[in-house]
């Protein structure tokens, strides 16, 4: 029960869950999710979203702890996504006289989702509309397609504190601290890469307009609905979305390969093998086959370099592989510098169907490479001329 006071009238009341192993049903969650909740405490209460359904009890109990026989005045739906608005019917029965308060896009979305659809529940507000508490204020920031079409923000100008929904959220429960100057910060940086990529990865050009939208706020506090309250990171946390958000790139090179019998996961260790020695540090390996899509994508989106090979299957391309390059399109994957590498034993169709994909990403293949069933000493030749093709274009991508 991570119950804290962040600021003066703003308190943390979310919970973690340490049982769904996989986010959406698609993502793994080796280290859990919190979904976050919290109250803003003035004359008048406002709790900001909700916890999804399971873990509603619990919500309703840091609640009561912390409301000391008053009720909400308010419930801000910043984001409609069952995890985080699975609670609403529970509270609207609980406390009959609360307002619920959204967008119209929310609003519509709770009649569709729970059926309640009496007006005078709901109170509806536009972008830059303002509802005061008493001697705080809440200012609503609408932020559609971050990642829903009824997503938005809410900013506490008094405490200069923003409850941003999903946007700068991260997977992770919050093992005892919840603000990020009292928690191990390294492993919900790396989910955030993770996180991003997995679920607004497709929505860059959204995120950046809420990026410009709410940053000159200065928020002193950022406040999401999965992972910690950032207070002292919010430049580094603010740097992964502006960058991942942009299609942008740290450096480093991604290899995703498949292989049904070892003989394409032994080129993709020879490419491997020769980039680094030729000086490439930082390259990260996945065997599709074995490793989840989650962490393939987190890769290709967080280093500029890309590599992908896989044996041809059934004339087509092998599927793991596949579903990764389906993944990347989707998600509107771009500005990689992007080397393939395929084999096959008696008929060729991976490296088209590579290519194939390529178009569709809109980028230009800077390298290739063919095998015909196994490695030689004529292939390992090629290899070192592939890998000399793809550094080279990779440090010319840099230098612009």
């Amino acid at each position: 029960m991570n119950i804290r006071q962040i600021s003066n009238g703003i308190i943390y009341t979310g919970v973690n869950d340490r049982v769904t192993r996989r986010f959406e049903s698609l993502w793994p969650l080796p280290y859990g999710v919190s979904y976050n909740s919290y109250l803003v405490l003035s004359e008048k209460i406002a709790l900001i979203d909700t916890v999804e359904l399971k873990e509603a009890y619990n919500l309703l109990d840091h609640l009561e702890q912390n409301l000391q026989g008053r009720e909400p005045d308010y419930l801000v739906v910043n984001h409609m996504e069952p995890d985080h608005s699975g609670s609403i019917p529970l509270l609207a029965e609980r406390f009959p006289d609360m307002k619920i308060v959204g967008n119209k896009q929310t609003i519509s979305m709770i009649g569709g989702f729970y059926h309640i659809t009496d007006p005078d529940r709901f109170i509806t507000v536009c972008d830059g509309d303002t509802l005061s508490l008493g001697d705080l204020t809440l200012r609503f920031i609408l932020t559609p397609m971050v990642h829903w079409p009824e997503t938005m923000m809410t900013f506490v100008p008094e405490r200069s504190l923003l409850f941003t929904g999903d946007a700068f959220g991260t997977f992770g429960t919050l093992d005892g601290g919840v603000t990020d100057f009292e928690t191990d910060n390294p492993v919900y940086i790396e989910e955030a890469y993770r996180y991003y990529s997995n679920i607004v990865g497709k929505y860059g050009k959204f995120v950046q307009k809420a990026i410009k939208k709410v940053m000159p706020l200065n928020p002193q506090y950022i406040c999401p609905t999965h992972g910690p309250v950032w207070h002292d990171h919010i430049p580094t946390i603010g740097k992964i979305y502006d960058m991942l958000s942009k299609y942008e790139s740290e450096h480093g090179i991604t290899i995703v390969y498949g292989s049904m019998y070892g003989n394409t996961e032994n080129m993709a260790e020879a490419i491997a093998s020769t980039l680094a020695a030729k000086g490439e540090k930082r390259i990260r390996m996945f065997n599709a086959s074995k490793d989840h899509l989650s962490y393939l994508i987190s890769s290709a989106f967080r280093y500029d370099g890309l590599i992908v090979g896989a044996p041809t299957y059934s004339m087509t391309l092998f599927p793991p592989v596949e579903a990764f390059m389906k993944a990347l399109i989707t998600r509107e994957s771009r500005g990689k510098t992007l080397g393939f590498f395929s084999s096959f034993t008696w008929a060729s169709a991976a490296g088209r169907k590579l290519e194939h994909y390529a178009a569709e990403m809109k980028t230009p293949v800077i390298a290739s490479l063919e095998m015909k069933q196994s490695l030689s000493a004529s292939s390992l030749e090629e290899v070192d001329i592939f890998a000399d093709k793809f550094i080279k274009a990779l440090h010319e991508s840099r230098r612009k």
